[in-house]
């Protein structure tokens, strides 16, 4: 019986950490997809287009440093997704929870499943970002 629970244990450990590495990789895919173009592949600001815009995009390793230690999650996540803040006409930053919105429309997931697809791939992003703070 002790067997059969070390080995429960261990496959659902497995389990958790499969799914945590796939997690991890969804992020990372949905930020090159989304975000490298600007902020570069590694979020250092230097992303091929960051040259061809006016103003400077940002390094995204140093969230925590300049938080007191502490990865700003919500503030992430609304900067990523943009639909909740009010932005003025010329703001730099795309609204990807606008784009996923329209991506996901054509799935054919309905309004509260896409909604949700949407929510995942900007908590994705961010769960990634966190990852990479220096």
């Amino acid at each position: 019986m002790k067997v059969l629970g070390l080995f429960a244990a261990m496959f659902g450990s497995f389990v958790f950490i499969s799914s945590v590495a796939s997690a991890d990789d969804a992020g990372h895919a949905e930020y090159v997809s989304a975000c490298a173009a600007c902020h570069g592949v590694d979020g250092r600001g230097d992303g091929p287009i960051a040259e061809l815009l006016t103003i400077t995009v940002p390094a995204l390793t140093g969230l925590s440093a300049a938080n007191e230690g502490a990865f700003p999650m919500l503030k992430v996540i609304h900067a990523i997704d943009g639909r909740q803040s009010i932005r003025g006409h010329g703001n730099p930053m795309p609204i990807w929870g606008q784009q996923f919105e329209v991506e996901v429309e054509a799935e054919g997931y309905g309004p509260y499943g896409g909604e949700a697809v949407v929510r995942g791939r900007v908590l994705s992003i961010a769960y990634y970002l966190e990852s990479i703070q220096e």
